[in-house]
């Protein structure tokens, strides 16, 4: 991934003064704005499809959709939402995909029922434009790189049907060899991955409440099994950031997804447990995205 990107910057040309012989006036400089690029932007989660047109980082329309559960269905939709938004200025589609991913190629998502599919090459082949493909919070972490807390070591870490993470060492985003930055497979209590323990949350919660319910939701109901429910998720999530913390010792670990709607009681209750992990002799900011929409503005920056 290329993590230099120099994002469509305005260019502006100034005429020169010029003077009025009969009023004697100054006119103000005349300018002409060159187009920023267009490009189509794709956020492709377990839960939600995102699709934007974006010119310069400002989102012009958006649509959004649950993401179909068959692959026949997925494609047909990402392919008609991109063509209901793009129009002959659109230069590029940058998308944000969950991983592991290789040379556009989506490999075996837990998620999205796309396997060994390569994903660059349809849409290449489909809207005849170049195409730029990412993990989906690598796309988060760019946003948040480029326009967001703007650190040169931090760490997102973003909870929707799974949990995705990113990480930049000195203003880059790290990849390892590869498939770098799966932090919702670190392994935890009882052996279970950190996207797991997540996704045993939210089954247990349909399970006890019959319905589905945020955390939000949670926290605002007076309920021994959701304060229940609610100490187990604040605990693993603090070993998941402590160990986080202790291993890279970031400037700032930055929280994306919808849970954080939950707003300063789940902020102040991830911080307490996180430092209960954490052997550092500094506390570690933690934060909730500042962002709106920061994966869809995070696929927008992977293309020029």
């Amino acid at each position: 991934m290329n993590n230099q990107i120099n994002f469509g910057a305005q260019k502006i040309r100034s005429a020169n003064f010029h003077k009025d012989n009969e009023l004697s006036r100054q006119f103000a400089p005349k300018k002409s704005r060159v187009n920023i690029p267009k490009v189509i932007a794709v956020d492709l989660g377990g839960t939600n499809l995102r699709v934007a047109l974006v010119e310069g980082n400002k989102i012009i329309k958006y649509i959004k959709n649950i993401t179909p559960k068959t692959k026949e269905e997925l494609l047909a939709l990402l392919d008609n939402t991109i063509d209901s938004l793009i129009d002959k200025d659109v230069k590029a589609i940058g998308m944000g995909s969950p991983g592991p991913l290789e040379n556009g190629i989506i490999k075996n998502p837990p998620n999205i029922p796309l396997k060994n599919f390569n994903l660059k090459k349809h849409l290449e082949t489909k809207f005849k434009r170049k195409v730029a493909i990412e993990n989906d919070v690598h796309c988060i972490t760019l946003a948040e790189k480029t326009l967001g807390v703007k650190k040169k070591n931090f760490i997102v870490i973003a909870f929707g049907t799974g949990i995705g993470g990113g990480i930049v060492i000195e203003k880059n985003i790290y990849t390892g060899r590869k498939f770098a930055g799966e932090l919702g497979h670190i392994i935890l209590q009882d052996g279970k991955f950190f996207e797991t323990l997540w996704q045993d949350t939210k089954k247990k919660i349909k399970e006890t409440f019959k319905k589905d319910l945020l955390i939000s939701e949670l926290i605002k109901m007076d309920d021994k099994k959701a304060k229940e429910i609610l100490e187990e998720t604040y605990d693993y999530i603090g070993q998941g950031l402590g160990s986080l913390i202790n291993v890279f010792d970031p400037e700032v670990i930055v929280i994306n997804g919808g849970f954080t709607e939950a707003g300063a009681p789940l902020l102040n209750k991830i911080k307490q447990s996180a430092k209960k992990y954490s052997i550092l002799p500094h506390a570690t900011p933690i934060e909730f995205s500042r962002l709106r929409h920061p994966g869809t503005i995070g696929a927008s920056l992977l293309v020029k």
